[in-house]
């Protein structure tokens, strides 16, 4: 996780390499993978999903209609609403969303053929993992076999994807104050 500190002066400072960052230098952080947080060096509020926000922003000025006017529109109109619909079913509707469900189903029968796992675990894994409304039982004993699977693999876990579906939440409601703020 890169922690980025923003001063009152609205500088923004990675406390891993310990240097100074512009918006352009987080996306370039996130496009690489890194896991981000930004706060603010007072007061400590997250202010993660401001900041994805102004660099959404700062992109669609320099370039061509990665968001359409008619979709920013739909999206003033309807307060974040459309965000938070979409969020509830992007991974079924997206081709990453295909590439995962793809990538569990690869990866579970490798499983099965290295011995790991019998046809019955990974056919009861695979019903969970695909389906997005299933919620797993992390009492049971099984789980902590997966847990430990997931992390030997280097998954996102139900939290990392919860983490995303609240930044998404976020964003949405930051969003909707600065088109508030606006008007």
């Amino acid at each position: 996780m890169v922690l980025i500190k923003r001063y009152p002066n609205r500088k923004l400072y990675d406390t891993v390499a310990k240097q100074y960052i512009a918006l352009e230098g987080i996306a370039e952080l996130v496009r690489q993978g890194s896991d981000i947080k930004v706060v603010d060096n007072t007061t400590g509020e997250d202010l993660t999903a401001f900041t994805l926000t102004q660099i959404i922003l700062g992109q669609e000025k320099r370039r061509d209609g990665l968001l359409t006017h008619s979709f920013l529109t739909e999206l003033i109109r309807s307060r974040g609403e459309q965000i938070a619909a979409l969020k509830n079913s992007w991974l079924s509707l997206t081709p990453f969303g295909r590439q995962t469900d793809e990538e569990i189903k690869r990866r579970l029968q490798n499983l099965v053929e290295s011995r790991e796992l019998s046809e019955q675990e990974a056919a009861r894994l695979n019903e969970k993992l695909v389906s997005p409304t299933a919620v797993l039982d992390r009492e049971s004993g099984p789980m902590q076999t997966i847990d430990a699977f997931i992390a030997r693999n280097r998954l996102p876990t139900r939290d990392d994807i919860q983490r995303l579906y609240n930044q998404i939440d976020d964003l949405s409601n930051k969003l909707a104050e600065m088109i508030d703020k606006e008007q």
